[in-house]
C-alpha cells in the first residue's frame, strides 16, 4: 500500500518567502502566514541598487542599448536630400535649337542668300574666248536695283530710259498697283469681316450652317477663284447682263480694277471673319451683362468693350491679310493676264523671269524688302504683336 504524500511537497514554495515565516507556506492547505520579510539583509537586488556607484553607471545598467549609439546630427531639411546630387551632364542650348535652325537655313536662308547673289550679275551673257561658249553676266553690284528704280535699261551705249510697254517701264506702276490692291482690300475685307464676326459670334438657330457656309468662299482655291470671276466679268458675262451694260471688265483699267478688288473681297472676306470670330469667343458674357445693367448703349458696348478686347486679334488678322495682299498674283495673272493697269511686284517678277532670272532676282528682294518693311511697321507702331497687346491689357496700360 502507497505511503500518503505530504500535501505541502505537490506546490513548490514561494522563493519570496524566507526561512523565518512563523506560519504554514500560503500554497499549503489552510493556515495562516504572515508577510513576507523584505529587509535589506535577505534582498539582494536591493543591495545591489544601494551600493555606490560611478555617474551614469545605473543608466548604462538599465538601457545598454544607448551605450555605443553616436549622438544624434542636425534635423534633416524637408524635401532636401542629404546623399550628394549626382553630377549632370550640361547640354548647351544650342544644341534644342540647332535641328530647327538648320530647316530654316535650308528653306529660307539658302534661296534668299542665292537670289541676292543672283541680283549682283548681269543677264546679259558674254563670249568667252577660250572655250567659244556664253557665259553667265559678270558681277555687277547694285546695277540691278538701280535700273528697276530709275525704270533704266542697258543697252550697247549704255544705260537710257526704258520705253513704254516693257517691263523695266512698268516698277512703279506695280508698285502703286500693289499698294492700292492692299489698302482697298484690306480696308473692306476688315469692315465686312468684322461685320460677319458679330453675327457669327451671337446665338441663334443655324449657327453652326452659317459659319459652315461663310467660310465656303475661303476655302475655294484661288485659281478656281479667279476663273469664276474672269466669266462673271467677261462681255457677255452675267456682270454686263444684269447691269445692263457692255463695260470692258478685263481691258478698261479702272474696270479691271475693280473687278479684281471685288473677287479678292469675296474670297478673303471669311477669313479675315474667322480670326475676328476668335477673339470675339475670348471675351466674357459677364463683362457685357455688366455693361448692360451699368445702361450702356449697343454702340457704347462696341466702342468700349468690342474694339479693345478684340484688338489684338483684329490686328493679327490685318497683319496677315496686308503680307498676303502685298504678294498677290493668282488673281490679277488669271483674270487680267499681263495687263499693266493690274500688274502687281509678283506678277512684274514672273514676266522678268522670261527675259532674265538676274534682274528678276533683284525685284523679288526689292518685294522682300518692302513686305519686310510693312510688316515691322504693323508690328512695332501699330500694335500687331498680340502677345505685347495682350499683357499691356492685362497689366491695365494704354495699348
Amino acid at each position: 500500500m502507497a505511503e500518503p504524500q505530504d500535501p505541502s511537497a505537490a506546490v513548490p514554495a514561494n522563493p519570496a518567502v524566507g526561512a523565518g515565516s512563523t506560519g504554514s507556506d500560503r500554497s499549503g492547505v489552510g493556515g495562516r502566514h504572515r508577510a513576507p520579510d523584505f529587509s535589506l539583509e535577505k534582498t539582494p537586488t536591493l543591495e545591489k541598487t544601494l551600493e555606490p556607484q560611478a555617474p551614469g553607471s545605473a543608466l548604462t545598467e538599465v538601457l545598454p542599448d544607448l551605450v555605443d549609439t553616436p549622438p544624434p546630427g542636425p534635423p534633416a531639411v524637408p524635401g532636401k536630400s542629404t546623399d550628394k546630387p549626382k553630377k549632370r551632364r550640361k547640354i548647351p542650348v544650342w544644341a534644342f535649337v540647332a535641328p530647327s535652325l538648320i530647316v530654316l537655313a535650308i528653306i529660307i536662308v539658302y534661296p534668299l542668300g542665292r537670289a541676292i547673289w543672283m541680283s549682283m550679275h548681269s543677264d546679259a551673257k558674254k563670249l568667252d574666248p577660250e572655250t567659244g561658249m556664253f557665259v553667265s553676266g559678270s558681277f555687277t553690284w547694285f546695277d540691278n536695283y538701280k535700273n528697276w528704280i530709275t525704270e533704266s535699261c542697258n543697252t550697247a551705249a549704255g544705260s537710257i530710259p526704258c520705253p513704254p510697254g516693257t517691263l523695266g517701264s512698268q516698277f512703279w506702276q506695280s508698285i502703286g498697283n500693289t499698294f492700292g490692291f492692299t489698302v482697298v482690300t484690306v480696308l473692306l475685307e476688315t469692315v465686312i469681316g468684322l461685320s460677319m464676326a458679330l453675327i457669327m459670334a451671337k446665338t441663334f438657330r443655324g449657327r453652326g450652317l452659317l459659319r459652315a457656309s461663310v467660310l465656303i468662299p475661303w476655302a475655294i482655291p484661288t485659281a478656281v477663284t479667279a476663273k469664276l470671276w474672269f466669266f462673271i466679268f467677261a462681255n457677255d458675262g452675267i456682270a454686263n447682263k444684269i447691269l445692263g451694260t457692255n463695260i470692258l471688265w478685263t481691258a478698261d483699267p479702272w474696270p479691271a480694277r475693280f473687278a479684281i478688288v471685288v473677287a479678292d473681297v469675296w474670297k478673303t472676306a471669311p477669313f479675315m471673319a474667322l480670326l475676328i470670330l476668335a477673339g470675339l469667343q475670348m471675351i466674357p458674357a459677364d463683362v457685357y451683362e455688366a455693361a448692360k445693367v451699368d445702361g450702356a448703349t449697343a454702340w457704347q458696348r462696341f466702342r468700349m468693350i468690342t474694339l479693345p478686347l478684340v484688338k489684338p486679334a483684329l490686328m493679327v488678322a490685318v497683319l496677315f491679310r496686308v503680307m498676303d495682299a502685298l504678294r498677290m498674283y493668282d488673281l490679277p495673272a488669271i483674270m487680267m493676264g499681263s495687263n499693266p493697269a493690274t500688274s502687281t511686284i509678283s506678277v512684274l517678277v514672273v514676266d522678268q523671269m522670261r527675259v532674265g532670272a538676274n534682274s528678276a532676282s533683284a525685284l523679288s528682294t526689292i518685294t522682300f524688302l518692302i513686305i519686310f518693311a510693312v510688316a515691322f511697321i504693323l508690328v512695332r507702331f501699330l500694335g500687331a504683336n498680340a502677345v505685347s497687346t495682350q499683357e499691356k491689357q492685362r497689366k491695365g496700360e494704354p495699348v
